[in-house]
């Protein structure tokens, strides 16, 4: 048995931890790998820190393409391990899905098509990254279990109806891929959407809407106030943009703000 109550000691969020702990004992007992279903990244990072620690488990985490978000882990005894095992080495149990629409005159983000496929009956754990394909629908990564009950049906996002169509991997159009980079800018203020439109790329008016529709994240934690001030070491995040972590912040001579940031 693993010590359950050392590592859930401090945890903020303790009873999805003690489910994946349930796994890792199970592939302990069994000697069988175990698959969890999708998880956030903040999950998947408390995960890592403390059953990754642990001589007797091994945690792989794979979510379809390099930079995914939500992610799936493979629990496995260390003995059953090869040390070179990687997500692109197994054979994991997803697929992709297309969700099919037109949505020209009622623009959606990632979260819209979540909230729409989990009123059509998905379960979160069958969910992982989904992202935009212009005004023509999304895509995204789903559990290879979950493609069978999918086929033909329907589901509502925002004012839109869409087809979902399951598909393997390949045929997914994949997310532009972002590789790490800092970056300096100068700003008036270290309030949230001034920083992140500045980071992200995006203009300051569609960051407010993003900020205020609730689809960006600091230090994990959704932040609807746009006016929210950033500090050194916070972490910003927005649902198919990435992340946006400020690594210094330093007033200039003329009562300004010059930022270190990366972008990954």
């Amino acid at each position: 048995m693993l010590p359950r109550d050392d590592l859930l000691v401090g945890c903020g969020q303790p009873q999805e931890l003690a489910a994946l702990i349930d796994l890792a004992e199970q592939a302990l007992r069994t000697w069988e790998p175990v698959w969890s279903g999708f998880i956030p990244a903040e999950l998947r990072e408390l995960a890592q820190q403390r059953l990754g620690s642990l001589a007797e488990v091994r945690l792989l985490g794979v979510g379809g393409w390099p930079q995914a978000e939500r992610q799936r882990l493979l629990l496995r005894r260390q003995e059953l391990a090869a040390a070179e095992d990687t997500a692109s080495s197994i054979d994991p149990p997803l697929t992709g899905l297309l969700v099919s629409g037109n949505f020209l005159f009622d623009p959606a983000e990632p979260a819209d098509v979540r909230r729409g496929l989990l009123a059509a009956g998905l379960d979160p754990g069958e969910l992982g990254d989904i992202w935009m394909r212009g005004d023509r629908g999304a895509q995204a990564v789903i559990a290879m279990d979950t493609a069978q009950h999918l086929v033909g049906l329907g589901a509502q996002v925002r004012s839109v109806t869409v087809q979902l169509e399951p598909v393997p991997l390949d045929q997914l159009q994949w997310p532009a891929s972002r590789s790490p980079r800092n970056l300096t800018t100068v700003e008036a203020s270290l309030r949230l959407d001034a920083v992140a439109s500045a980071g992200l790329g995006l203009s300051r008016n569609r960051m407010n809407e993003l900020i205020r529709a609730g689809a960006v994240r600091i230090n994990w934690q959704v932040v609807t106030s746009p006016s929210r001030e950033l500090h050194s070491g916070d972490r910003v995040r927005l649902e198919g943009r990435g992340e946006l972590e400020v690594l210094e912040v330093q007033p200039t001579k003329r009562d300004r703000w010059r930022l270190q940031l990366r972008r990954s």
